[in-house]
């Protein structure tokens, strides 16, 4: 079958126009539609102010990809956005997987940088050696499947990298998340926390993870464990590689 049209699953970084790629740029700016989540259109549509935003809100990640793949059946060159990295918790994957039943539509998938890149950068250099990127939202991934996934992170001693740590209904998923890293991290590990990543009020913290333990953190939060190496260096969080010094 001949293809129609392309969606282009990109993206978008933290949100601020100086983290978008040159290519996630280039693919917006020639794209006819945009589709997104609405908290993420909201953050470059004055960017690009003469496109079609289709928008939908949480909990509709299927509904959209089927808009963005309608659209393109029908010729169009549309653009699917995901905050950071689309390929990391975002729309990538589910796209390529809707996208067997349109084959009249090409499917490309645009890198972006994620929080754990991009949230990484303000605190120093957290993830310098081996680490883990493990999110605590239960919605698609049964908590015991966290625990066990945190408990090897840390038996293993990686840095790592906490998305979604928190939210409204799951206020105490990051200490109980703590409370399994100290079974086998030291008190005293170095952490921080970095919250609306390249945005107007973004703000960093260093703390140790018996301090992280009782931190109150949010959606807009990314938490960064550190390793049994892992230090502070001039005021900046640094988990060395083990070049000789």
């Amino acid at each position: 079958m001949a293809v129609l049209g392309t969606v282009y699953v990109v993206g978008i970084g933290p949100g601020d126009r100086e983290h978008l790629t040159l290519e996630a740029e280039s693919v917006l700016k020639k794209s006819e539609v945009i589709v997104g989540y609405t908290l993420y259109v909201d953050l470059i549509r004055r960017y690009f102010p003469d496109k079609v935003w289709i928008t939908s809100g949480m909990m509709q990640e299927e509904t959209r990809c089927r808009m963005a793949l309608l659209e393109a059946a029908k010729g169009k060159i549309v653009s699917m956005i995901s905050s950071g990295d689309s390929g990391v918790y975002g729309m990538a994957g589910l796209m390529l997987c809707l996208g067997t039943e349109y084959p009249e539509v090409a499917i490309e998938i645009i890198p972006g940088i994620t929080s754990a890149l991009s949230g990484g950068a303000m605190l120093g250099a957290p993830l310098g050696h081996d680490f883990a990127v493990i999110s605590l939202s239960d919605l698609l991934t049964p908590w015991e499947r966290i625990e066990k996934r945190l408990r090897l992170a840390g038996e293993a001693d990686l840095a790592i990298a906490i998305y979604n740590p928190s939210s409204r209904k799951r206020k105490e998923y990051l200490k109980r998340a703590c409370d399994i890293l100290l079974l086998s991290k030291a008190p005293e590990t170095i952490c921080g926390i970095v919250r609306n990543i390249a945005r107007e009020g973004a703000e960093s913290r260093i703390l140790t993870l018996k301090e992280l333990r009782d931190t109150e953190v949010d959606m807009l939060t990314t938490v960064f464990i550190g390793n049994s190496e892992t230090r502070i260096i001039d005021g900046r969080m640094v988990t060395p590689r083990g070049y000789p010094l």
